[in-house]
């Protein structure tokens, strides 16, 4: 067990606590004076993880003395998550679709900053292409210029990758950045891109 003091000063920087529903499915990340509340509230049905950290709070004057809360890397809540009965469909972002794309253009191969690659739909929206996980790519601006409103099989610029969806886990770990050792394990077993998404992460 790794314990970590928890200080107000140093609360901007502090991990956030990853949440999972009781059935052990990951919800959502949350900081961590939420997951103190759902501690004090009883709403935590069981943990996970090596990391615990320790949280100081106000002086107790039927314990005479300080109280004291260990909150865990992974705490999974009491509770039903309706809107995650049925599989999510994760919101489309250029900051997760790059990272999904290790941040590498899907027609040349080279790896960029965020700021120098685009969104490339690959049937274009002219012709009736969603703005969808599976209807796009990342591409450097020069390659999205040069493909212009063509399918990659019209420009002659194949795909080295197909686009997929995110699943709830990997989009988790695509959105935080700074994700616990504990916490990126506990989140692997449910990839199931898993080789492909860690890739240059």
């Amino acid at each position: 067990m790794l314990l970590t003091q928890i200080t107000e000063e140093g609360s901007m920087s502090y991990p956030l606590i990853l949440r999972l529903d009781i059935n052990g499915l990951p919800v959502n990340w949350i900081h961590w004076q939420e997951a103190a509340c759902l501690y004090a509230s009883d709403r935590v049905a069981w943990t996970a993880g090596e990391n615990v950290f320790p949280l100081r709070g106000g002086f107790s004057r039927n314990l005479e003395r300080q109280t004291l809360l260990y909150i865990h890397s992974i705490i999974a809540t009491k509770g039903e998550y309706r809107r995650y009965r049925k599989p999510m469909t994760p919101p489309l972002t250029n900051r997760e679709l790059f990272r999904r794309d290790s941040h590498m253009c899907m027609y040349c191969g080279k790896t960029f900053r965020e700021s120098e690659l685009t969104r490339d739909h690959i049937l274009p929206i002219s012709k009736g292409g969603k703005n969808h996980w599976s209807n796009v790519i990342s591409a450097c601006k020069r390659c999205n210029a040069h493909k212009g409103n063509l399918t990659p099989d019209q420009a002659g610029m194949p795909l080295l990758a197909i686009p997929y969806i995110p699943n709830l886990a990997e989009y988790l770990f695509l959105r935080n950045h700074r994700i616990l050792t504990d916490q990126m394990d506990f989140l692997k077993t449910q990839f199931k891109h898993g080789e492909r998404l860690l890739r240059h992460q």
